[in-house]
């Protein structure tokens, strides 16, 4: 096996670099501008753009996705395989074959290099990708990766990632040694972005690469400017390893550092404390038709100790679908406004909002609380009660006519709502609005108490980072009164089936959803869609009574539409996803999801918990396309369990933590190289080693940790210009 070697000043000749000629010390500073550099021509100037690079950093942070071992090659398989393979060889045929009218296949045969009499060739195929024609020729030598398939007698690779090996003076650099693969797009190829990579590297100083981490996180004497050499050139895999590990370490760092500084900037805020003597939320709970439950008790006090704290609550409440959650916000809402402080409710959505403003009056209306509802589309109060009576009403009581609770969507972020004592916050669902979003209700001075609830149960590694700015309360138990839910997973060629069960359930008085992803039918997916199914379903379900429910309609029209459903008024309703979040049906048993493979697991288990929520036993089907076979395993998860926490953990190994919740909503930046799942070990490190900074020196003022400020300025500054 040759040895190979990473890009460094004393071995630049060995590589046969352009910079190699160079006898000046490498000069380049890493926040210069690249369109200040005379090596990048202007064309790959602005595709380098489309990848948000324009700094010299952003170049050399530009990572490696994968590597590939070119340093010798396997024998072509004789056999398929689900672990894609690096080979190479040469091509020996190329041929172009059309089918079905325009579509067309190019195939290219290629032949190992030592091909011996038993060898087989390998057919690489590429369909309607006419530019691959133009770059593969017969006699080159070429990379290919991906999965060998067995297509008759023949081996097939079906669109590989491929690259031609040129003979030249680069060579060395894309060629007989770990090769990098970047993340590239349409006018960088691999072999530019590798070439301007080597080049770069060899030009960058590295005493203009700072080693942010704190002792405790390195391992060895790695610097951050050997790490970047090593992870884009290592000479071998262990060191690939290392570098990845302390580049994975920086970002993590990075982020809790940011975390941990959005942490004590509550601590230190002037803050009051909230909380009244508990009568109004004794006689709240003494009036409820049901006993909380042991986690609701505990999460109560929890919340009950943050209030009476002088410094600010910055809290986030999760829990299933359908665990009390909104029990626990009256009540901390209570204490509040028995301290004489307002309280705002803030929600996602003008039908989660309505919601919670009608169960608020149904139970608070009797203790005599004022609510306002402050929406887009209305606006509205519930009239005039009498407060409460306290035995003292000390300065800060609130006029006898303002509402105690302000309920409303974002409206209550830009509108000129007057809060005239503003106590407490309550964000609900909270991975609906952005960092900038919460900022807005929670920057005021003197600091309100926040709570944030969320349903989409969040993994523990997400938790630590999404959230590490909050401490966390979690209801893990539900109510005793819930119905069970029934999951079962159908094909459409069960609907007639189904459809008769559905009838059945609708004469027994009960009532149902029918949920589609989308409002109108698309041409580029086979999907069905809500608006073009609905005559269909009212001719189904006659002579019960359908209506039609989707983002499009007018707000007032649309609370029309649920107050019928509410009321019993509307036997079925079909919707779109609009319903994912808070509606609360007793009544409502029975849900069916249309194409139930394009949705994700959380966002299933959400609109499942639309359901359930009276005594009555409930069924959710989830009726998938033909076409959906690959989905049946990750919907058996549904039927499997009615646990969200286990649904968020199977739906993170499915999806990954970059879908779950998305890095702009929690005001983190995203990551470049670390994975949340794969390095949860090295994120804890990353935060234990924040944690203990900030807990011994919270202004970051001791010489050590004065440059580890640089990360949160920096950070912050890249964080909430791209939060939505």
């Amino acid at each position: 096996m040759n040895s190979v070697q990473s890009p460094n000043r004393s071995q630049i000749t060995d590589h046969g670099s352009p910079a190699a000629a160079k006898s000046s010390p490498p000069s380049v500073a890493i926040s210069r501008s690249l369109e200040e550099l005379d090596c990048i021509p202007r064309p790959r100037l602005l595709a380098l753009r489309r990848l948000g690079i324009e700094k010299v950093e952003d170049l050399l942070t530009h990572f490696p996705r994968r590597h590939e071992d070119r340093t010798e090659f396997p024998h072509f398989p004789r056999e398929e395989s689900e672990i894609p393979v690096c080979l190479c060889g040469e091509v020996i045929k190329t041929s172009l074959r059309r089918f079905g009218g325009w579509k067309k296949i190019f195939e290219a045969t290629l032949q190992e290099s030592q091909a011996n009499a038993l060898s087989e060739p390998l057919v690489c195929r590429w369909f309607n990708l006419h530019y691959v024609q133009k770059m593969i020729m017969t006699g080159q030598r070429i990379v290919v990766f991906g999965k060998p398939r067995l297509r008759g007698k023949r081996i097939c690779m079906d669109h590989p990632e491929f690259e031609v090996i040129e003979t030249d003076d680069e060579m060395s650099i894309h060629f007989r040694r770990i090769t990098p693969i970047y993340p590239a797009t349409e006018g960088l190829s691999q072999r530019t972005l590798r070439s301007l990579l080597y080049r770069l590297l060899n030009d960058v100083a590295d005493q203009s690469i700072e080693t942010l981490l704190p002792p405790a996180l390195i391992s060895g004497k790695m610097t951050r400017a050997a790490a970047i050499r090593a992870i884009h050139f290592p000479e071998h895999w262990q060191q690939r390893d290392a570098a990845r590990k302390h580049l994975v370490l920086s970002e993590f760092f990075a982020m809790q550092i940011l975390i941990a500084s959005r942490r004590t900037d509550v601590s230190i805020r002037t803050g009051q404390a909230h909380c009244g003597p508990g009568v109004l939320f004794d006689k709240f709970v003494t009036s409820l038709p049901f006993e909380l439950t042991g986690a609701q008790k505990k999460v109560i006090a929890e919340i009950q100790r943050d209030l009476a704290a002088a410094h600010p609550m910055n809290r986030l409440l999760q829990g299933d679908v359908g665990s009390g959650k909104t029990v626990v916000a009256i009540a901390a809402m209570l204490l509040a406004i028995e301290a004489g402080f307002q309280a705002a409710l803030m929600a996602p959505t003008q039908i989660l909002a309505e919601q919670h403003y009608d169960v608020l009056r149904r139970w608070l209306d009797p203790l005599g609380v004022r609510i306002s509802l402050r929406t887009a589309a209305r606006q509205e109060e519930s009239g005039p009660l009498p407060l409460f009576k306290r035995d003292a009403p000390d300065e800060k009581q609130l006029a006898q006519d303002d509402p105690k609770i302000i309920v409303g969507t974002h409206a209550l972020l830009y509108e000129s709502v007057s809060f005239s004592n503003l106590g407490l916050v309550v964000i609900d669902e909270q991975h609906k609005f952005g960092v900038t979003q919460r900022a807005r209700l929670t920057t005021r001075e003197p600091a309100p108490d926040v709570l944030v609830m969320t349903a989409t149960p969040i993994p523990r590694t997400l938790t630590m980072t999404i959230y590490g700015d909050l401490d966390v309360s979690t209801i893990d138990e539900m109510p005793r009164n819930r119905g069970k839910i029934v999951t079962a997973v159908r094909d459409q060629s069960k609907l007639p089936e189904v459809l008769r069960f559905l009838r059945t359930q609708l004469d027994a008085g009960r009532q149902l959803y029918v949920i589609y992803p989308l409002i109108d039918e698309s041409e580029k997916l086979e999907v069905k869609a809500a608006a073009a199914e609905y005559e269909l379903w009212r001719e189904r379900l006659h002579p019960f009574r359908c209506e039609l429910l989707h983002g499009r309609i007018a707000p007032a029209e649309k609370q029309q539409i649920m107050e019928r459903f509410r009321r019993g008024e509307t036997n079925a309703l079909i919707s779109t996803t609009v319903l994912e979040v808070g509606v609360d049906v007793r009544n409502a048993s029975v849900m069916l999801i249309e194409n139930a493979e394009r949705f994700g697991l959380a966002q299933l288990h959400q609109l499942r918990g639309r359901i359930g929520r009276g005594e009555h036993k409930s069924y959710c089907i989830l009726l998938t396309s033909p076409q959906a076979n690959e989905a049946s395993a990750k919907l058996a998860v549904l039927e499997r369990t009615g646990n969200g926490f286990e649904v968020a953990e199977a739906d993170w190994e499915l999806r990954g933590p970059g879908d779950l919740l998305g890095t702009a909503q929690s005001g983190l930046p995203a990551l470049k190289i670390g994975n949340l799942k794969a390095d949860a070990e090295l994120m804890r490190r990353a935060r234990a080693a924040a944690v203990s900074i900030f807990q011994a020196d919270p202004r970051l003022e001791a010489p050590e940790n004065q440059r580890f400020r640089r990360l949160i300025v920096e950070q912050r500054g890249h964080t909430f210009s791209n939060v939505s």
